[in-house]
């Protein structure tokens, strides 16, 4: 069994699928690695790293994709919609390819990987439960993201975190407003509050409240309830738009009072509700920023402009998509974590074995046998369900 690592072609994309301290742990298990030179580079992973642990590398990337029962990558044909495509034609009949897909964006990138005859795995479709903990790359991404996005912030704003009593007088700390208290937003209050700010965050979800106050965060509570606030995933659900002006005109108060909002609200498969409109950003002082980790699927604020750094009525706002790859070195190490604990439940004997009846590997199986056999990802398209089931076994 043979897994492959070619090196990520997203334009600037520094992180690496796998680095070298999970050699070891696969090849205990039989499965062998072949690495495109330079892949881990840019992470702070030289080649010599790998070989080292018992990786073997090659400058050729068809020979990557040639030899590979199984390429693991960063982002898949789907999540890299700037040149995912040449990496189509390397693909082969009965190869399996894990990473992100982006399952809920363009129909038309999953049936491309359908039509090359792989089993692709996403990575975003990962169950959240316990057995599944410690392969939640999107957790992993998320953590990374609520964590730049404060330093990002502290180096932007025009103010100091902390509070300092110093002989010119004494400095009040920052105010930073989280809205969205998931994995990212937690990381966020908790960073945050580690440089001195006072940290609040709002959640629709009643169930934040608890997490918020326990990393010292002050939980804003708004006289609006939401309707099934969240998923059976534990994602926060859409709400309609009655729901989201109510909020926009309960949060205006406490958005003008921040000097940093940092938005995390994000609808799996759907666009991102406007929580900070024009009017509120104008409300903001001068010099204040707005971090929108929500930019990819459309953002949060009005403002935000995707991938872009604006300025609007004096409010620097970040709609950066990638803070994640901007911390490569760990970004690829913790992936690279997720990725092992994966492929030692995927790979049995020396084959992959796709047991459907393994909610792991149901969940995140979005094509095999030419088809998109993935029950959500077909409910999301209007697609009619699969009868029968499509059969398990190893391959």
């Amino acid at each position: 069994m043979i897994v492959g690592v070619p090196k990520e072609i997203y334009p600037e994309e520094r992180r690496v699928a796998l680095v070298p301290a999970v050699i070891s742990n696969l090849k205990k298990a039989g499965i062998d690695v072949l690495v495109e030179s330079g892949a881990g580079l840019a992470a702070g992973y030289p080649d010599a790293g790998y070989s080292e642990k018992g990786a073997r590398l090659t400058e050729n990337r068809n020979e990557v994709f040639a030899s590979a029962d199984i390429i693991v990558q960063f982002l898949v044909h789907g999540a890299n919609d700037k040149n995912g495509q040449a990496d189509l034609p390397l693909l082969k009949k009965g190869q399996a390819v894990v990473g992100f897909l982006r399952p809920l964006g363009a129909l038309q990138t999953l049936n491309d990987l359908a039509e090359r005859g792989v089993s692709a795995f996403s990575v975003e479709l990962m169950p959240r439960t316990t057995r599944a903990q410690s392969m939640d790359a999107l957790s992993s991404m998320a953590t990374i993201c609520g964590y730049k996005a404060v330093v990002l912030a502290a180096d932007t704003l025009p103010r100091m975190f902390p509070m300092l009593t110093t002989a010119a007088g004494t400095i009040a700390p920052a105010r930073v407003l989280i809205i969205g208290a998931g994995v990212a937003g937690l990381q966020a209050i908790a960073t945050a509050r580690r440089l001195g700010a006072v940290a609040s965050a709002y959640d629709m979800r009643p169930a934040a409240k608890e997490q918020v106050q326990s990393l010292g965060g002050r939980f804003v509570e708004l006289p609006i309830e939401a309707k099934d606030a969240q998923d059976t995933r534990g994602y926060g659900t859409a709400q309609d738009e009655s729901f989201y002006a109510k909020q926009r005109e309960l949060l205006g108060n406490t958005v003008a009072d921040s000097d940093v909002v940092i938005t995390a609200a994000v609808i799996p498969g759907k666009k991102s509700p406007v929580l900070v409109t024009k009017e509120m950003v104008q409300r903001m002082a001068p010099g204040s920023v707005i971090i929108d980790l929500a930019a990819e699927r459309g953002g949060n604020c009005e403002l935000t402009k995707p991938d872009e750094i604006t300025v609007a009525h004096g409010v620097t706002i970040i709609g950066e998509f990638n803070l994640a790859g901007t911390v490569p070195y760990h970004a690829s190490q913790m992936y690279a974590r997720n990725l092992t604990s994966f492929l030692l439940h995927l790979v049995k004997e020396g084959k992959v074995n796709l047991n459907l009846q393994d909610e792991i590997i149901r969940e995140t199986l979005v094509t095999h046998n030419g088809e998109i056999v993935n029950a959500r990802v077909r409910e999301f398209f209007a697609m009619p369900a699969l009868h029968p089931a499509p059969s398990g076994g190893a391959a």
